[in-house]
């Protein structure tokens, strides 16, 4: 019961708070701040006709699907799975490098991304050394930047989880699949990773749903420009709410973005349950 007092005070409580004024014209300064009106579905219409809400969407689902379904995980599972093949010091000095990314402050990580990505940063000065002319990659694709720097940042998380579990994995039926003639690459999709399918959609769910609310990395590194190029939803919500002061219409955003939560979520624990079903 107070696991369930705290969840509703400190989770459901602003879920159901930033819904209602969704729903209102509350802004940042005025009357409104203040003393908001009813005004129904106004911020949700508006939401539909603004021209930037379809590429703010698309942006957000490609920087969601290329960095978490894709980048971290499938990255994740390869180093995790080449560390159960390596020396047991070149694991553990690899698991330690990927983690450090992991453990810095998410603002320190952001601030790294942008002097690695920047015009006089750390990639155009090693493309310098072998005769390469470089650019300023956070203009010129502000995308592939943010991208590879949430991979970089988030990659160890999905790197221990599948460690932890490639490591339970009944040994004799690697090894009886291996006197049956299965190949490496046979051993590796018709056994392991079945029997991983339960981690595999626990993994991508925890990562895709920290991927959707992912701003002070691409806030850092971007600001959401060059123009919009690089504004998903969650800078897309702070700039409509605190740059520009309106609040409702920010908080519309971030419904639409609690929906988008709650599709992949659905998708998830349907994955979830079918591997449990099959065990």
């Amino acid at each position: 019961m107070p696991a369930l007092i705290l969840l509703g005070l400190f989770l459901l409580g602003p879920i159901v708070w930033s819904i209602i004024g969704s729903f209102t014209d509350a802004t940042l300064t005025g009357i409104t701040a203040t003393s908001p009106d009813w005004v129904g579905l106004a911020n949700y219409e508006r939401l539909l006709a603004d021209p930037d809400f379809p590429l703010s969407l698309w942006l957000t689902i490609v920087f969601t699907v290329l960095s978490a379904v894709v980048g971290q995980n499938v990255l994740g599972f390869l180093i995790a799975f080449a560390m159960t093949r390596a020396d047991r010091r070149a694991a553990t000095l690899a698991g330690g490098v990927v983690i450090v990314a992991w453990v810095l402050p998410e603002i320190v990580a952001a601030f790294v991304a942008y002097a690695f990505f920047s015009t006089d940063g750390t990639l155009n000065q090693l493309l310098a050394t072998v005769g390469l002319e470089g650019g300023n990659w956070l203009y010129t694709a502000p995308m592939m930047a943010i991208v590879l720097a949430n991979v970089w940042r988030g990659t160890a998380f999905s790197m221990l989880v599948y460690r932890a579990a490639l490591g339970e994995v009944p040994p004799d039926l690697i090894e009886a699949a291996e006197i049956d003639g299965a190949t490496g690459w046979q051993r590796l999709t018709l056994v392991t990773i079945p029997l991983l399918r339960g981690t595999i959609g626990t993994t991508l769910m925890l990562v895709t749903l920290q991927t959707l609310s992912v701003f002070t990395l691409i806030y850092v590194m971007t600001a959401g420009g060059p123009g919009n190029a690089s504004a998903t939803l969650p800078v897309y919500a702070y700039q409509e709410a605190f740059r520009f002061g309106s609040i409702a219409f920010g908080t519309a955003i971030a419904t639409v973005m609690l929906v988008i939560g709650a599709v992949f979520s659905v998708l998830y624990i349907r994955i979830l349950s079918r591997a449990e079903a099959d065990r």
